[in-house]
């Protein structure tokens, strides 16, 4: 008799309570005991032989179980980017590993469903801590945090005896010796085991079917290599998902054989040490999917212009293109039309080799189609309820608010999050109200922007500015005609809300007035600031612009930011001290709203509000004092003109100049300097109120306001002259819920009274 040892690893969920999984396969069951789990698990795998005529295959000859902290940044994941958490957490990774024959060694990581060989122990480390922390990114703070909750585990095992002759499953066998392909990429459609809920609604090609079809013959019947060309949202994941898993029935069902396997394009030379490792990897990759009659699906595809060498000419690509020639390997991915105009330029031989299935948006009347089979969908399989009113609210403000992103994709990744919420919430209904809030969170747009019914109180917008923006009408003026007019729907959708530069002395509420638009169009519901503040100081040499702009594989700041975050003001400050090259990039993206990387890569900016901040025409007017000369205006706008070229002039939406600051500003500035002060958290706390001497105001407003900085000083005066001193004193008086007189004495010194 021959004995077959298996891994299992077991956790003790309660006293009476045990969960069991059998490494390496997706048996697993809950008991009583370990007695009765090892039993339950035996029999099954059993039952299992005498139908399907074999063991799962062991390999492991000595399993061993080590437990490997993963540290790891928890990252929230939405439509408009990623979100991580501001502090790390370290994940405990389960791992089961061995020898599997001399100088071969196996991995198993069973709770995130990876596995792996190495050829040496020492290799073992490093390659945890590689698919561990890829697997573990994938996941959801809220995933990461169940995942935690499982107890320590422990291992035991399995053993069968089973005679020595019996028949073998070998493609069973021979297919588990794939190792590039089991490490680098994942079978697909996956198996019950390795399933992952990426979705919250099924991977349903609702209304395009016809496409499906059209997939599945260019694969199956022409085996054809093949490029989904079509905008991002229109669908060409669900296309292609679907058409594989009809191949993948038809193919059990008439024993053809077929296999998909999905990597990731840059997992291809992620592990690759030395110069030409990657190359063997893609030889063996290419080997074995032959051997597996295997169809590559490459995520991304476009990366692979871009690994591997210097440039396209030596990239993965190009490497790729003699096998595709040979037919020794059948390919499929998704482009945008971008994308592949930039693949086609920089690789022409490489998409020759591709025949293209163009996808379209798809018209009105079959989106809300496929919007009512969501609902249904949800209704039925989720027991959560989505109104018509909220469909219909969804469609609207997904179609304005992200013109740049295609139907249905926008509208399925919309609701996902408006039914995960409502899991989260344990509500059984979805309706506009609900839509409505869920809007706010992704976007930080207002309720007054949202909702039609909704009226613009013009006082109370010409107030939030007033308190915000001192002794600058002019700015407040066109800060509420901008409000109006995106209320109104009457910006271009296809370009920024609006270009403008700020224009005027130091000091004055340039930035200030920023940080004002900032919050009111885009701060409801958010957790970090809507203002992208960049210094263009930092890009005065021409060697700095592909800092700025990205070049070949670097992404620059510019993209970046608005990656991270596409609703938000965008303020360049001090504008006119970057390289002259950084302004024709600019040009592009005040005309169309979006800027094209050489992969043909888009980043939108198309909700966002572009300032730029300039002191131009400050030095002609000299001593800046309080007040303004009547023909100062005049001075910033043609300086502006003169240092500008006249198209990137003619670009820009709004030219704001700035007033100087007289007294009465400076002290108004300071009442809401000092208002500000008074919400800080140590005062908070202890239950303090502030009040303010007249003389102690005046002083800060005179000390506070420099001729060269305007009120820029004020912050700083008020902490040396009240904050440190007031944090002295609070440190020697145990004082709360009391109200503090502050004033000064003949030395200038802070006197607290209470």
């Amino acid at each position: 008799m021959e004995k077959l040892i298996y891994p299992l690893i077991y956790f003790e969920l309660s006293p009476n309570t045990v969960l069991g999984i059998l490494v390496g396969t997706s048996y697993q069951a809950v008991e009583r005991d370990l007695k009765t789990l090892k039993s339950s698990i035996s029999n099954y795998i059993k039952k299992q032989y005498r139908k399907h005529d074999e063991y799962p295959y062991a390999e492991i000859i000595t399993p061993k179980l080590k437990i490997i902290d993963i540290e790891i940044r928890p990252t929230y994941k939405e439509n408009r980017g990623s979100y991580p958490m501001p502090t790390t957490i370290k994940v405990p990774v389960i791992t089961i590993f061995g020898e599997v024959s001399t100088n071969l060694y196996a991995c198993f990581l069973p709770m995130l469903g990876e596995s792996f060989y190495y050829y040496h122990p020492n290799e073992y480390q490093s390659l945890v801590n590689y698919f561990s922390t890829n697997a573990l990114n994938r996941l959801s703070p809220e995933e990461l945090y169940d995942h935690l909750l499982y107890p320590t585990p422990k291992l035991d095992t399995i053993t069968l005896r089973v005679k020595e002759n019996r028949d073998y499953d070998y493609n069973w066998n021979y297919q588990r010796q794939y190792k590039i392909l089991n490490r680098l990429a994942e079978k697909y459609p996956y198996s019950k085991a390795m399933q992952r809920n990426t979705s919250t609604f099924p991977d349903a090609a609702w209304e395009m079917e016809d496409k499906v079809s059209d997939v599945v013959d260019k694969l199956l019947n022409q085996r054809a290599n093949l490029l989904i060309v079509g905008n991002s949202g229109v669908g060409k994941s669900a296309i292609l998902k679907q058409a594989i898993k009809k191949i993948a029935y038809r193919s059990k069902k008439e024993k053809l054989d077929f296999t998909f396997w999905r990597i990731m394009a840059q997992r291809i030379t992620a592990t690759s040490k030395y110069l030409g490792e990657w190359e063997e990897t893609v030889e063996e990759l290419v080997n074995e999917l032959e051997s597996a009659n295997g169809i590559l699906w490459v995520i991304d595809i476009v990366r692979l212009v871009m690994m591997g060498g210097e440039g396209p000419e030596d990239s993965v690509a190009a490497f790729l293109s003699s096998f595709i020639h040979r037919g020794k390997l059948q390919m499929v991915g998704e482009v945008t039309p971008e994308q592949l105009d930039s693949i086609r330029r920089l690789l022409p031989g490489f998409v020759e080799q591709f025949q293209v299935v163009m996808v379209e948006e798809l018209p009105e009347v079959k989106v809300q189609s496929i919007l009512n089979k969501i609902a249904e969908y949800s209704t039925q399989n989720l027991k959560i309820e989505i109104t018509k009113p909220a469909l219909e609210l969804s469609y609207r403000l997904l179609l304005r608010y992200y013109p740049y992103q295609s139907f249905p994709g926008k509208a399925l990744k919309f609701l996902s999050q408006c039914v995960n919420e409502a899991e989260l919430n344990s509500a059984n209904k979805i309706d506009k109200q609900e839509v409505t809030q869920n809007f706010i969170k992704q976007t930080g747009l207002p309720e007054l922007f949202l909702r039609d019914d909704l009226l613009l109180d013009k006082e109370e917008l010409t107030q939030f500015f007033n308190q915000r923006i001192i002794g600058q009408p002019t700015a407040v003026q066109q800060m509420c005609d901008i409000v109006t007019i995106f209320k109104a729907g009457l910006n271009n959708p296809y370009k920024p809300i609006a270009t403008m530069i700020f224009a005027g002395p130091t000091g004055v509420g340039k930035t200030a007035s920023a940080k004002a638009l900032a919050d009111y169009f885009f701060g409801k519901g958010q957790t970090s600031s809507p203002l992208i503040r960049i210094d263009m100081s930092e890009f005065q040499s021409p060697s700095q612009i592909t800092r700025f702009i990205g070049q070949g594989k670097e992404v620059g700041k510019l993209v970046q930011d608005i990656r991270e975050k596409p609703f938000a003001v965008l303020l360049l400050d001090e504008v006119e001290k970057a390289a002259p090259g950084i302004f024709d990039t600019l040009m592009t993206v005040f005309d169309e709203g979006k800027q094209l990387d050489g992969f043909g890569r888009v980043t939108n900016f198309r909700n966002c509000i572009i300032i730029m901040t300039s002191n131009l025409g400050a030095s002609n007017q000299g001593s800046i004092g309080f007040g303004k000369s009547e023909d100062s205006s005049k001075v910033y706008a043609s300086a502006i003109s003169k240092f500008f070229r006249p198209e990137f002039v003619n670009r820009i939406d709004h030219v704001v100049i700035f007033n100087t600051l007289n007294k009465e500003n400076i002290q108004k500035i300071t009442h809401k300097e000092l208002n500000d002060l008074r919400k800080r958290e140590g005062f908070v706390k202890r239950g303090l109120a502030l009040e303010f001497s007249n003389a102690l105001i005046d002083l800060l407003s005179d000390k506070g306001f420099d001729e060269r900085y305007g009120a820029r000083p004020l912050q700083r005066t008020i902490e040396n002259t009240i904050v440190a001193p007031l944090a002295r004193w609070l440190l020697n008086n145990e004082v709360t819920n009391k109200t503090l007189k502050l004033d000064i004495d003949e030395g200038e010194k802070l006197v607290v009274r209470f």
